[in-house]
């Protein structure tokens, strides 16, 4: 004999709207990130994770505001959101720390955002039905907007790191060939490339560590909130 699964009384199903479309195209964004690295070469896939990641990151924005504004907020959406922002950031950070030549000036800080997320989630997921106190807050929204804002301007720097590798090797005919397939041949723009990108690349550092910062602050903030419910009963 079939049976049917049904929601429980007083619940409706599952809504696809607009909102939730957007947080689950995000929520696939953040795997397609990496996936650029293995099917285009360098520094396309630079350019085209940058693209990926910054359209992903402005859906963040969209979503929660549509849903809002049209009244469409839903449990779905509530439940996808935060795991959407933590995969790209994860995913992203895990990209950038593998091409960047493992910079400890970049590992310290993606290592303390990293135990920081797996950290609150371990917390959400013991705290089960009262988990509703570690409701996102202000402070922990400006802390996702630091870390993309960082993660975008690292992928940037990522992109001319190519050029500035090439700035090096001016004499390898071959290396030469490849930057004036893509309109870089022009040593003035290579000189450029090599100076802007280190320059990015240290606003990117600095973006991440102030990121970094925040995200302890707010992983302290729920730490502090769970905290009465993680301590035994005494007789």
């Amino acid at each position: 004999m079939k049976t049917e699964l049904t929601p429980p009384a007083g619940q409706v199903a599952m809504r696809w709207n607009l909102p939730n479309i957007l947080t689950v195209l995000r929520l696939l964004a953040a795997p397609g990130v990496a996936v650029m690295f293995l099917y285009f070469h360098r520094p396309w896939a630079d350019w085209l994770a940058l693209i990926l990641f910054a359209l992903a990151a402005i859906t963040d924005f969209f979503d929660g505001y549509l849903a809002r504004a049209w009244k469409q907020e839903s449990r779905l959406g509530a439940m996808l959101d935060p795991i959407a922002d933590k995969a790209m950031v994860v995913i992203a950070l895990l990209v950038i720390t593998g091409y960047s030549g493992m910079d400890p000036w970049l590992i310290l800080p993606a290592t303390a955002i990293l135990f920081r997320e797996v950290f609150v989630s371990g917390l959400r997921e013991f705290l089960g039905d009262t988990a509703g106190l570690l409701k996102v807050t202000v402070l922990a929204k400006w802390k996702t907007t630091a870390q993309m804002t960082a993660i975008a301007v690292l992928f940037l720097a990522m992109g001319l790191e190519y050029i500035r590798e090439a700035s090096q090797e001016r004499s390898n005919a071959a290396l030469i060939a490849t930057l004036s397939d893509i309109g870089t041949e022009d040593i003035n723009v290579v000189d450029l490339a090599q100076h802007s990108g280190n320059v990015v690349w240290t606003f990117g550092l600095a973006l991440i560590w102030i990121a970094a910062l925040l995200t302890l602050v707010t992983g302290w903030d729920y730490f502090r909130k769970a905290l009465p419910f993680l301590k035994d009963d005494t007789k």
